[in-house]
């Protein structure tokens, strides 16, 4: 769970990150690390897209609590 909720977060900052590129030019990660070469920006786009991929599962989760069961379809 926690897991889950630190990868939503990194997808979420990647997602902005992303949508800035695409509306302004402007890369974030790029400006706040120095370029996005860097070993730092590097390691933070790295991060965000294992945190996507973490996301991926999220989709195919039952997501009942509780229970034991799974949803009825």
């Amino acid at each position: 769970m926690f897991m889950d909720k630190i990868a939503l977060l990194l997808a979420v900052i990647g997602g902005l990150n992303w949508g800035s590129v695409g509306l302004f030019r402007f890369d974030l990660v790029a400006f706040l690390c120095g370029g996005a070469t860097t070993v730092l920006a590097r390691v933070i786009y790295t991060l965000v897209g294992l945190a996507a991929l973490w996301c991926i599962t999220l989709l195919f989760r039952d997501t009942e609590v509780g229970t034991g069961r799974a949803q009825a379809a």
